[in-house]
């Protein structure tokens, strides 16, 4: 084992804490703790959660129609690749022909 590996395993190695440490955090918790702890986050009401849930309906049907139209446009782009590359080859073979009638 090299020095490296001795030094992680000393420094990682499980340590007993000193006599006292458990009281000194809670003593330190509770003088931080200011008065009852009260809920910091509360549900939404009903009519709020429906807005909510209407608003995110509403979002992800958006998000689907663009992304339907966007797939769509993909497909038409490649359709209209496909078209010139089929035209392309006709054409060349088209103008292979014509050079070797004109010799």
């Amino acid at each position: 084992m090299d020095w490296l590996e001795q030094e992680l395993q000393s420094a990682l190695a499980r340590k007993e804490p000193p006599p006292g440490f458990a009281e000194e955090v809670a003593e330190t918790v509770e003088e931080e703790t200011p008065g009852p702890v009260r809920k910091v986050i509360a549900w939404p009401s009903r009519t709020t959660r429906g807005w909510l849930a209407a608003a995110a309906a509403l979002v992800l049907m958006a998000g689907g129609g663009w992304g339907y139209r966007w797939h769509e446009g993909m497909v038409a782009k490649r359709q209209v690749m496909q078209a010139f590359a089929i035209a392309g080859g006709q054409l060349n073979h088209l103008h292979r022909h014509l050079k070797e009638v004109s010799q």
